[in-house]
């Protein structure tokens, strides 16, 4: 379905464009340039998760935060069903684009995957 392009949804894209992480609704809200209301933000963050703009992770303490993970400015692609790494020093969230293999008992099917790593980033190392 071809949706309509506003300020606020081309606001909310600049800023998770701008900053290349996972980022927080509040957040997003808090570097917007434009004025909007919290309800619309988070309702742009969650169609733009429907139309697989962005990614959603829910974090090991439940907060939710959006992603850009597409082949962005000649960034390597990074799978669809990834893990997480959360770094417990600057709490930052990025996506790992090396594949992280698991095993599964038999006759069990993965259709999604949303697994957080939880540690210390190599910045913060």
């Amino acid at each position: 379905m071809k949706r309509r392009n506003t300020t606020t949804q081309e606001a909310v894209l600049a800023v998770l464009k701008s900053k290349r992480k996972a980022m927080s609704h509040d957040a997003v809200f808090q570097l917007m340039d434009v004025d909007a209301d919290r309800a619309t933000v988070y309702r742009i963050l969650n169609r733009f998760c429907k139309d697989e703009i962005v990614h959603k992770i829910v974090a090991d303490d439940g907060k939710q935060y959006f992603a850009i993970c597409d082949n962005c400015e000649g960034l390597p692609p990074i799978p669809a069903n990834h893990f997480h790494f959360r770094c417990t020093q600057c709490e930052t969230i990025e996506c790992l684009a090396e594949p992280i293999t698991y095993s599964l008992p038999d006759n069990y099917i993965v259709q999604q995957t949303n697994c957080i790593l939880v540690g210390v980033c190599k910045d913060c190392r």
